[in-house]
């Protein structure tokens, strides 16, 4: 073509977690049998929408609003709904006219990193949510600034860390932070989140809270949200239906927009988002409608009362199986859907594999292990030898060697089978 019509930050837009799928369909296609531990969707690993909250959404669908277009930002009673959860934790007080909705987060992701000014960075975590490190390096045409989490400390940031970057980049405008955590599965309470929130304050940054798993926190976390500690700092919180309700397919998220007025430039940034969200007119109505219904139910308490004592139960399962293994360090999570295996400095040294589930199935994996980090080596060996599909810690923006599986099996035995089918493989890789 006679210009350049590719945007100089495309090459920044990865995600390992589905990347990972193309490889494993090649092998299934020559006999493997794929467990798929690489995507945190619920009801692809067998849990079950509730039939309460169906009998809701069939309610919904019988009613001619649920085919009509919503305000732009979103269905007023609705979003006045979430306004009120808000207000009624303390902290930050807001109005429905503070929430956005979006077609899923990840809409609200590309919105939210690609009508920041390109100067402006946004720092985040290492590890980091592979949408949320692509967006940003992609806006910017840079490498993804971030900030250190720390195996040693449970996962929590290195704030020395975080504010040396602060300090000495003047490029760096935002904050970003993801509570609880993906893929760590960290939770960080109260003082943690007002430590965080005190270097946004001191470096006149604003903050990006992604809280999609706030409702799912569990052995012995006290989680707080960003608008109960972020005083007068802009800021926007995340949120979503996609793993709470859970329903991924509605691809139903919102942001929640702290402080709007208290600094004319972060105004005309959240107005940008609004102008953009009008040129596609609205998100769509009917997820939207659920919410008041659904969040509003006595039932829904105790719906995230069981789901929280599910996933604590299964983590503390995982840990079981995979703690003490030599050349590996796990960490009991407390928030979220994942559990992250770290590999010890030295461990994935030398020539290491694992016995192909067949020949054909073989001669592909070795075709795809040279050239690659240890830990994705790792992970192809692992997917070729015992089906199971994970997704290397390096695709997630991070120089540290692991691997991320899931909690969401829903077949006791089968979840059993992974972990200890994956504690077998790391005992006969590192040996």
């Amino acid at each position: 073509m006679r210009r350049s019509i590719v945007h100089e930050g495309a090459g920044q837009l990865t995600y390992e977690i589905r990347e990972i799928v193309a490889v494993a369909k090649k092998m299934e296609a020559v006999g493997l049998s794929v467990t798929w531990e690489n995507i945190g969707d619920p009801i692809q690993k067998g849990e079950s929408f509730p039939s309460w909250m169906k009998e809701i959404l069939a309610d919904l669908v019988a009613e001619d609003a649920s085919y009509a277009y919503s305000d732009t930002q979103g269905i007023r009673p609705t979003r006045q709904f979430l306004a009120d959860l808000v207000n009624a934790r303390g902290g930050c007080q807001i109005t429905g006219d503070d929430i956005l909705f979006f077609n899923g987060l990840g809409d609200a992701v590309a919105k939210v990193f690609g009508f920041l000014r390109r100067e402006a960075r946004v720092i985040g975590p290492s590890p980091a949510y592979s949408t949320l490190s692509s967006a940003e390096a992609a806006h910017s045409g840079y490498d993804h600034l971030t900030y250190r989490l720390d195996p040693s400390r449970s996962w929590l940031p290195d704030l020395d860390d975080l504010e040396a970057k602060v300090k000495y980049n003047d490029a760096v405008a935002g904050l970003l932070l993801i509570n609880p955590d993906n893929p760590t599965g960290v939770v960080y309470e109260r003082d943690f989140l007002e430590r965080m929130v005190d270097i946004a304050r001191r470096y006149g940054l604003f903050v990006i809270a992604d809280e999609t798993y706030a409702n799912i926190t569990y052995n012995g976390a006290k989680p707080c949200s960003l608008s109960q500690v972020l005083g007068g700092v802009p800021g926007l919180s995340l949120r979503s239906i996609s793993k709470e309700y859970p329903w991924p397919g509605a691809r139903c998220g919102w942001i929640e927009v702290f402080n709007k007025n208290e600094n004319p430039e972060f105004r005309r940034y959240i107005d940008s988002l609004l102008a953009a969200k009008r040129l596609e007119v609205c998100s769509t109505s009917l997820p939207q409608l659920t919410i008041p219904r659904i969040m509003g139910d006595p039932r829904y308490p105790a719906h995230l009362e069981r789901r929280r004592e599910l996933f604590g139960s299964r983590a503390r399962q995982a840990f079981a199986a995979l703690d003490g293994i030599p050349g590996v360090k796990v960490i009991l999570p407390q928030g979220a859907l994942y559990f992250t295996v770290l590999f010890e400095p030295g461990a994935l040294d030398g020539d290491r594999s694992l016995p192909p589930a067949n020949a054909e199935v073989g001669a592909l994996v070795s075709g795809l292990v040279d050239r690659v980090a240890p830990d994705k080596r790792f992970v192809y060996h692992l997917l070729a030898s015992t089906g199971i599909c994970t997704v290397p810690l390096t695709g997630f923006c991070s120089d540290l060697p692991g691997f991320r599986m899931t909690l969401l099996e829903t077949d006791d035995a089968k979840r059993e089978w992974i972990f200890q089918t994956v504690a077998q493989a790391l005992r006969t890789y590192l040996s």
